[in-house]
C-alpha cells in the first residue's frame, strides 16, 4: 500500500502532459498484456475509433480514447517523445488548461474529420481504413498552433535551427501527401488536428480563446467527482485593460512567468514609469511569491 501511495504522490507531482504521457504508457502496457495472455491481435479494440459511423455510435467514448491508444512500440515512442517536447514549449508560455484544450480538441476534431471522410465522401475517394488510434492529431494541433501563433520562433532540430512556421508547413505537406498512401485515415485525422491548431492560434491572436467553452465543460464534469466546497466564489467584472501590449484575455492565457517576462520587456523598452497601475500591481505581487 505504501508503494502505491508513493507512486500516486509522484504521479500527482507531474505536470498535465506528463500525466497524459503516463496514462498513454499504462494503456499501451495493458494492451500488450491483453494481446499476449488473451491471444488477440489487438487488445484495445474498445478504445479505438471505428471508421463506420454506426459502429462509432456503440462506443462514442472512442472519440477521445483513441488518442490514448497505440499498438506499436515505435508508434507510441515517437508520439510521446514529440508530445513531451512540444508540451514543454506550450507550458512555458500558456496556462496548462489552455494547452490541454488545444491537445484534446485536436484529438476530437481529428476524429471527427476521420468519421466525416469515411462516412460522407464517395467510396471511390477513400481507402478502406482500420480503426483509428494514436495521439498524432492532438500533437499536430499543438505543433500547428505554435507555428501560427509564433511563426518566427526558432527551435533546434538535430543540427540546425528552424523556424516554427517552416516545421508547421512541412508537417501539413507530408500529411497531404500521406492521403494517397496506406495510412490515409491517420493522415486525415492529422489534418483535422492541424486545422484546429491553426484556427485556435488565429482566434487567440484576436483575443478570443475558442477552448474556453470546452474548458468549462471539463471543469463541470470534473466537479461531479470532487468534494464540494462551502466557500463562495465572488466574480468580478473583467475590465478590457491592456497588459504589456496584450489584451486582458491574451495576457491571462500566459502563465505567471511569461506575464512577468512581458512586463519586464515593456520596462526595458519604455521604462518603469510606462507601466500601468495594474501592471505594477501584478509585478509587485509576483515579486513577493
Amino acid at each position: 500500500m505504501s508503494s502505491f501511495k508513493g507512486l500516486k504522490y509522484k504521479f500527482n507531482r507531474f505536470n498535465a502532459f506528463e500525466k497524459v504521457i503516463v496514462i498513454n504508457i499504462i494503456v499501451f502496457i495493458i494492451g500488450q498484456l491483453i494481446k499476449v495472455f488473451g491471444r488477440t491481435a489487438n487488445g484495445l479494440t474498445y478504445l479505438s475509433l471505428p471508421s463506420d459511423f454506426f459502429q462509432f455510435l456503440w462506443k462514442p467514448w472512442s472519440l477521445i480514447t483513441y488518442g490514448f491508444t497505440h499498438y506499436g512500440f515505435f508508434h507510441i515512442l515517437f508520439n510521446l517523445l514529440i508530445l513531451y517536447y512540444i508540451s514543454r514549449m506550450l507550458l512555458n508560455l500558456f496556462r496548462p488548461k489552455m494547452a490541454l484544450n488545444i491537445y484534446f480538441l485536436g484529438i476530437i476534431v481529428g476524429g471527427l474529420a476521420f468519421l466525416f471522410v469515411y462516412n460522407v465522401l464517395p467510396k471511390e475517394f477513400v481507402i478502406n481504413a482500420p480503426p483509428l488510434v494514436g495521439a498524432s492529431a492532438g500533437i499536430n494541433a499543438m505543433l500547428i498552433f505554435l507555428g501560427v501563433y509564433m511563426p518566427e520562433t526558432e527551435v533546434r532540430v538535430l543540427v540546425a535551427n528552424i523556424k516554427l512556421k517552416y516545421i508547421a508547413m512541412a508537417i501539413v505537406a507530408l500529411d497531404i501527401l500521406g492521403l494517397f498512401g496506406g495510412n490515409q485515415g491517420g493522415n486525415v485525422a492529422h489534418l483535422g488536428g492541424a486545422v484546429l491548431g491553426y484556427y485556435y492560434a488565429i482566434k487567440l491572436k484576436e483575443g478570443k480563446d475558442i477552448g474556453s467553452g470546452f474548458e468549462r465543460l471539463i471543469d463541470t464534469v470534473m466537479s461531479w467527482f470532487s468534494s464540494k466546497s462551502t466557500l463562495k466564489t465572488v466574480h468580478r467584472k473583467q475590465q478590457k485593460t491592456a497588459y504589456a501590449g496584450k489584451t486582458k484575455k491574451e495576457f491571462n492565457a500566459f502563465n505567471d512567468q511569461k506575464k512577468v517576462d512581458l512586463i519586464l520587456d515593456k520596462i526595458s523598452k519604455s521604462g518603469y514609469e510606462s507601466l500601468t497601475a495594474k501592471e505594477k500591481e501584478f509585478l509587485f505581487r509576483s515579486g513577493k511569491n
